[in-house]
């Protein structure tokens, strides 16, 4: 199953809700992953440009997609990310792929 990093940033709303009434929110995304048949992997909070970082595994694009979809739709999170993750095997069969193919870069005019 393809894997899939998630980074996202919460909205000050969600910064004050966390102070108001502090919460574990793990459960709640491996559930959701679960739900869209995919498998949870992590989730950590971070300082920085993002305040959580999660891995998650779904069967394809669409589902992780969908993923991004119900985790947006409360309107908590001032930014999500998706990005699509390559095992070692993945990037090595890139690489044979790519072999030989000589692509040229633009010519200078």
């Amino acid at each position: 199953m393809p894997r899939y990093l998630i980074q996202a940033s919460y909205a000050p709303s969600a910064a004050a809700a966390f102070i108001a009434k502090p919460q574990d929110r793990v459960a709640g995304v491996k559930s959701l992953v679960e739900k869209l048949e995919g498998k949870f992997e992590s989730l950590d909070f971070c300082l920085g440009e993002y305040d959580v970082v999660g891995i998650f595994q779904a069967p394809d694009d669409v589902t992780a997609a969908a993923l991004a979809l119900a985790v947006n739709a409360p309107g908590h999170l001032r930014s999500y990310r998706t990005t699509r993750l390559l095992s070692p095997q993945e990037f090595l069969q890139a690489q044979q792929k790519a072999q030989g193919t000589n692509y040229q870069a633009p010519a200078k005019g």
